[in-house]
């Protein structure tokens, strides 16, 4: 008996369809806007009514905190709105506006009155304001 050496059976490839490269098309990316800086914004100065506002009822120069003219502020606010209310009587999102401002001021009112009576008496009568 001979030896039969068995001889590796060569497979064919099946055929493996190549598809053909593909093309990379190059996108190009927008414009790069400059990197802008940003700069603290500036508040802007008080309108002239405003200002005329300020110094008549404020208690020492430079002030615009106090109670007194923040209520004197808020008055001449209620009174434009009331304005504008009358001649659009149907504009609520003002008149919510309105009835907040009215409550502020009547927040500072009452803190004002805790505080110091005098001062109190004194805004009301110079404002105009009925209590």
């Amino acid at each position: 008996m001979a030896k039969t050496t068995k001889q590796p059976v060569k497979k064919e490839k099946k055929s493996v369809k190549q598809s053909k490269p593909v093309e990379k098309k190059t996108v190009k990316s927008p414009k790069k806007t400059p990197v802008k800086k940003t700069t603290v914004p500036t508040v802007p100065a008080p309108s002239e009514e405003k200002m005329q506002v300020i110094e008549e009822y404020q208690v020492k120069p430079g002030d615009t905190g106090s109670p007194e003219v923040q209520v004197a502020l808020l008055t001449k606010r209620i009174d434009k709105l009331i304005g504008h209310l009358k001649g659009n009587p149907s504009d609520n999102h003002s008149r919510r506006g309105l009835l907040g401002i009215v409550s502020k001021r009547r927040r500072l009112l009452n803190y004002l009155e805790k505080k110091d009576k005098k001062r109190y008496s004194e805004i009301v009568k110079k404002v105009g304001l009925s209590k």
